[in-house]
């Protein structure tokens, strides 16, 4: 049986690594095979890709267009490596981020022609569609609050983080038209409440949308 492909969706600072990681461990504790990945990254190519995107000096005057290429280059590897084998045998995959990241950072941040993005993100993905996507949604000052307080190695800028407020208005405005326009498969998580409730939030809604996959794993 295929295994299930989870993605986590949100501006920086929303809380998707939290979510991610009691999420892996609540399936794993029920003894179900999980695989966690991330964007850009999760193997030996796209880690070489994202230090390019995020923090190497080469990348600071990096174009829109580029960029857009080296995140779907990155993709590509970790769909064809390590996403799709790993579905194929059975494992629950989460992800942090995939394509609808390019979709909102790159189509509507970075305002690349839409058409364009959707071409190259088919291209990068194939048939390796995910079958929920939450976005984590938080109020940009609390966001960007939380993301300046994160630790960085000692003399790195995350090229990434480092961009002004209103590209993050953009990214947040994008995911929530993306999820009006995709009701089916993404799901808004307010995170206001706090990550307990948003964990319960998240894991209501797998049980009710895979009907008893999850049947007997911890509540």
């Amino acid at each position: 049986m295929r295994g299930i492909f989870i993605t986590f969706e949100g501006s920086e600072g929303c809380g998707k690594s939290t979510q991610i990681e009691r999420l892996g461990r609540r399936l794993q504790e029920s003894g179900l095979q999980v695989l966690t990945t991330r964007e850009p990254g999760g193997t030996p190519i796209g880690e070489q890709i994202r230090h390019l995107l995020k923090f190497a000096p080469e990348g600071r005057n990096m174009k829109s267009e580029a960029e857009l290429l080296l995140f779907a280059a990155s993709r590509a590897q970790l769909v064809r490596e390590v996403i799709a084998p790993a579905l194929e045998r059975g494992v629950i995959v989460i992800a942090d981020r995939f394509l609808d990241s390019t979709t909102v950072y790159q189509g509507v941040a970075r305002k690349l022609d839409p058409a364009d993005v959707r071409s190259i993100n088919a291209f990068a993905v194939g048939s390796c569609q995910p079958d929920v996507t939450f976005v984590l949604d938080l109020d940009q000052k609390i966001a960007r609050s939380r993301m300046l307080r994160r630790p960085k190695p000692v003399g790195e800028v995350d090229r990434m983080e480092s961009q002004p407020p209103e590209f993050y208005e953009a990214v947040r405005a994008g995911y929530l038209k993306l999820a009006q326009e995709e009701p089916s498969r993404i799901h808004v998580i307010d995170t206001n409440p706090g990550v307990n409730e948003v964990e319960c939030a998240i894991w209501n809604i797998l049980q009710e949308k895979f009907h008893g996959v999850f049947a007997g794993c911890r509540v």
